[in-house]
């Protein structure tokens, strides 16, 4: 029995309770302390330790539950759960990175390019790009990788004019990262389009997965801070090991009854 209240929760800290409960947990997890598949201790011993109300205490567990680091078993308890069997969830809510994701689910990433060249765009990127005249395009094709497993395939189309020397450069970590600090381009908002498709040959061997495999396509047209197109992404995903969360704001009804709105 914990007898003694750990200095987890910072009463002066202006981030909610729940949230450093979470982090805290997710550093254990990063660091070891608990692996795969072990069992976290009881919530009454979680808030004992933290000096919370179990309520508080769930909305930390549920927290790291819905970005698939935990996982609650009914009857049992809270476990770590194994990336390895549930798959990756990323959440749509900001711009963020595969690299980080993985990070944060404590999975070594591994990215392989597969190529990179400059090339002539064909008018669906040079028209997402608003490259004009130009139809120059940087093209970059990878796969994303955790823990050996390939997760995503992906074409990445840059304006050229944009981005001169990127191929130069290590290709193998975050992009977003690579544009931030190395072309000081601010990552402003990104539109994205979400579809299921089966996989083709070419794609489904790169993947490990059977042809025609059900998977996730997601086109990310990313805007810098003026508003101007500075990255086509065409992205595959794993159907069988990755899952996209997306939150909503509250419903609300015009007087009418007929409209809907989010916030």
């Amino acid at each position: 029995m914990v007898k003694q209240k750990l200095k987890i929760v910072d009463e002066s800290n202006p981030i909610p309770k729940y949230l450093q409960i979470s982090a805290w947990l997710k550093e254990l997890i990063q660091t070891g302390r608990y692996k795969a598949d072990e069992q976290l201790p009881s919530e009454v011993e979680l808030s004992k330790m933290c000096g919370v109300n179990r309520n508080t205490l769930r909305q930390a567990i549920g927290e790291l539950t819905a970005a698939g680091l935990l996982r609650k078993e009914k009857g049992t308890g809270t476990f770590v759960s194994s990336p390895s069997s549930n798959g990756l969830r990323h959440k749509l809510e900001r711009i963020s990175s595969f690299t980080d994701m993985l990070g944060q689910s404590g999975i070594k990433a591994k990215t392989s390019v597969i190529s990179k060249s400059i090339e002539n765009a064909d008018d669906y990127v040079a028209g997402n790009l608003f490259l004009g005249s130009s139809k120059k395009v940087v093209v970059i094709r990878r796969v994303r990788a955790g823990n050996g497993t390939p997760y995503i395939y992906e074409e990445s189309y840059l304006p050229s004019n944009k981005f001169e020397g990127i191929l130069d450069l290590d290709l193998t970590g975050s992009m977003y990262d690579l544009m931030s600090k190395h072309f000081n381009v601010e990552l402003a908002r990104s539109k994205q389009t979400i579809s299921a498709v089966n996989l083709a040959p070419e794609i489904a061997k790169i993947l490990n997965v059977p042809v025609n495999s059900a998977a996730i396509f997601a086109e990310y047209i990313t805007y810098d801070e003026k508003s101007m197109p500075i990255e086509l992404l065409h992205s595959y995903y794993r159907g069988d090991k990755y899952a996209l969360e997306i939150e909503l704001g509250r419903y609300h009804a015009k007087p009418n009854g007929v409209s809907i709105k989010a916030e």
